[in-house]
């Protein structure tokens, strides 16, 4: 028994499987944000205080928040980047071409609203929170915490500013200051480009998709693995033969997957059409960039595919300012799978159709460099092979 390989392999592959699926594990363990970007409007228009002259709380505020941005810089990344935008509907822009995960907005009362706080006749000031919902289901929650701590600590500030006011004045309190004492702020939140109860969709759409690509190419593969060929030629007309195959199966998967999403799953499909082509697309090109990696190395190019997998489930459903360094520089931004779920949230949560940008334009890149390296596959050296006096060549 001890003279036995596996004996001394099995140690060794238990090891390695034992980190591969540690390394896996550890972004949704260990998810810190950092450089999150978030858009600021600040529409504030001042007010004139008496003595004080002009002054602009809104302007304050920005200052304020983006002050921990300062103190970081150069060393650790800070949680949020705040980025400065002119108006809301350009910060609104910004977040349908997911560019932000979200915005605080400081309407143009503020400074006035914030100012009569000191009177028998107090306003509340309002400060806006949007989150871009659609861009990341599960970073909208936090990023939605996010936000509501930083008023929440505005709110605790203001409050202690005006206590402070009252004692210095020795005022008595009228019953509209006692009303907002404890939270002068105010705060309404809104979420665009909703996912209602689609927010995990496009990675639940992703698993199928992949198995499906992944073992119509592997069919393929060993459909032509052990077939001699007279010339390269003929060759080329069984991997064109293959080609015409994967896309039936593609058109399959696609159509199939988006039906029994939408009728038997019970998702908010908008488009069936737009979705199910989308589908089809994305499994071309998978089915066409797995089968040239095997036509190339062979079985040996499967665990590639696999660990593809392993990697890309939990990763998919992160956003990528809450994932370490490693995974987000060297892992997510090299996953195939990726532009499928950015083009079925496209599709889902910012109601764009199909267009030839985006997602849609990769797919197709993808697809038509792996064509291009399986039809270079005729040129990988043959051994020549004769059978009842016939010759023919066949695939080392």
């Amino acid at each position: 028994m001890l003279k036995n390989k596996l004996i001394i392999v099995a140690p060794i592959i238990a090891i390695i499987i034992t980190c591969i699926f540690a390394v896996v594990q550890i972004p949704g363990a260990k998810q810190a944000p950092k450089n999150v970007p978030l858009a600021i409007v600040n529409e504030d228009l001042g007010v004139d205080i008496p003595n004080q002259g002009k002054m602009n709380f809104g302007a304050t505020l920005v200052d304020m928040l983006n002050q921990p941005m300062k103190e970081t810089s150069g060393e650790a990344e800070p949680a949020v980047k705040w980025i400065a935008v002119a108006s809301y509907q350009e910060a609104k822009q910004g977040m349908d071409d997911k560019e932000y995960y979200g915005a605080l907005v400081i309407p143009e009362d503020y400074s006035v609203k914030q100012a009569s706080l000191q009177t028998s006749t107090p306003s509340s000031p309002e400060l806006k929170i949007y989150v871009n919902q659609g861009k990341n289901a599960t970073a909208s929650n936090a990023v939605t915490q996010i936000l509501n701590g930083i008023v929440d600590n505005i709110n605790h500030k203001v409050s202690g500013q005006l206590i402070e006011g009252l004692k210095a004045h020795s005022g008595n309190l009228t019953i509209e200051q006692a009303s907002v004492l404890a939270s002068p702020i105010t705060k309404t939140v809104t979420y665009l480009n909703e996912t209602r109860t689609m927010g995990m969709a496009p990675m639940a759409l992703f698993q199928p998709i992949w198995m499906g690509s992944l073992m119509a190419a592997m069919l393929l593969w060993v459909s032509q693995k052990k077939m001699a060929y007279t010339s390269k030629k003929n060759k080329m007309v069984t991997i064109s033969i293959q080609v015409v195959i994967a896309a039936i199966a593609s058109l399959l998967i696609g159509f199939g997957l988006t039906w029994l999403a939408d009728g038997m799953l019970g998702y908010d499909i908008a488009s069936f059409s737009d979705t199910a082509i989308f589908l089809t697309i994305t499994s071309f090109s998978f089915v066409l960039m797995i089968e040239a990696v095997l036509m190339w190395i062979g079985l040996a190019g499967m665990p590639i595919f696999v660990l593809l997998l392993f990697f890309g489930a939990p990763l998919l459903s992160m956003a990528p300012e809450f994932m370490p360094s490693f995974y987000k520089d060297w892992i997510f931004s090299w996953l195939p799978m990726r532009i499928m779920v950015e083009g079925l949230q496209d599709l889902f949560f910012f109601g764009k159709g199909l267009t030839w940008s985006g997602p849609i334009s990769t797919l197709v890149w993808i697809g038509l460099g792996s064509l291009i390296v399986l039809f270079l596959a005729t040129l990988k050296p043959q051994r020549v092979n004769s059978s009842n006096g016939h010759k023919a060549v066949q695939e080392i």
